[in-house]
């Protein structure tokens, strides 16, 4: 997707793109560019293993690893790598995601994979945590998602406004 992309976002097939799109995304949506690449933990380990190795560098600053059942990608990748990988748990029609979910926190002692939440909150906080991550390093991102967070506050204090409204009009006070 870029040229100098900063984060990589793996998956463990192409038929999960849809679901992880929204880490894509956030990261678009802060100008972090990315790169998405299908690998398989099980099927290419080794593909999974240089491309995991070679990704720093690259440029590569924090790797996105999304999958589902097994859910062996993220830990694959931290193994051959020192930086940091956020396990995207995908849904799968065996226990909604859950699986997934339960497949990355089990990591051992030692290779860490952050684990972002199954389900529509993931992949969009998988992408604002990579963004998070460069923003210890990049001033421009720290005022970025200062800015951003600022607007979400501001956007439920709206609705907090609203919603005293139509209580009032709803109860007659």
């Amino acid at each position: 997707m870029s040229q100098d992309p900063k984060v990589a976002i793996l998956m463990g097939s192409d038929s999960d793109w849809p679901k992880i799109k929204p880490a894509a995304e956030a990261l678009a949506e802060f100008g972090v560019p990315c790169e998405v690449r299908v690998m398989s933990a099980h099927r290419t380990p080794e593909v999974v293993g240089k491309y995991a190795a070679e990704a720093a560098d690259r440029g590569i600053r924090v790797i996105i690893a999304a999958a589902g059942g097994a859910a062996h990608l993220a830990g694959v990748a931290a193994a051959h790598t020192i930086l940091p990988v956020i396990g995207l748990p995908v849904p799968t029609a065996l226990a909604g995601g859950l699986d997934s979910l339960l497949s990355m926190v089990q990591m051992p002692g030692d290779i860490p994979v952050a684990t972002v939440a199954v389900g529509m909150g993931g992949p969009r906080n998988a992408g604002l945590l990579a963004v998070e991550i460069l923003a210890l390093s990049e001033p421009d991102l720290q005022r970025k998602l200062i800015q951003f967070r600022r607007k979400l506050g501001e956007k439920i204090a709206k609705k907090d406004e609203a919603l005293q409204r139509a209580i009032a009009a709803e109860l007659g006070s």
